[in-house]
């Protein structure tokens, strides 16, 4: 069979960062300090990364032959990676709840898991 008929899937790599969905309901707990880099990484790949890598799959596209043109491979590929990392990254901070460790500073205990309104107490 020609390899003009097969269908190659833009998913093909996706499985390989695959992160586990949080729970219905679940909380995604940020640091500010973490929520700023995340949100700073996504603007980067917003802003620049992305445009600059357009610009050079658009140029080797305009070259003619893509099936062998390892600029226009590579530059598709890296997009991929962008778009996928932007997807995620957005659907982390959709989901963030920023919380201050300064705030708990002194607190002799510390809960995880715990939720308020379970009482296991002495199970």
């Amino acid at each position: 069979m020609s390899k003009a008929f097969t269908k190659e899937s833009d998913d093909a790599d996706d499985d390989e960062l695959q992160l586990p969905d949080l729970p219905a309901g679940g909380k995604n707990y940020i640091t500010p300090a973490g929520y700023a880099a995340l949100r700073d990484e996504l603007l980067d790949l917003i802003d620049n990364e992305r445009p600059k890598v357009v610009d050079v799959v658009h140029w080797a596209a305009s070259n003619g032959d893509r099936s062998e043109n390892g600029d226009y491979l590579y530059g598709k590929k890296r997009l991929r990676e962008i778009d996928r990392r932007i997807r995620f990254l957005t659907k982390r901070l959709e989901i963030a709840v920023v919380v201050d460790p300064t705030l708990h500073h002194g607190n002799t205990q510390i809960f995880f898991g715990a939720t308020g309104d379970r009482a296991y107490a002495g199970r």
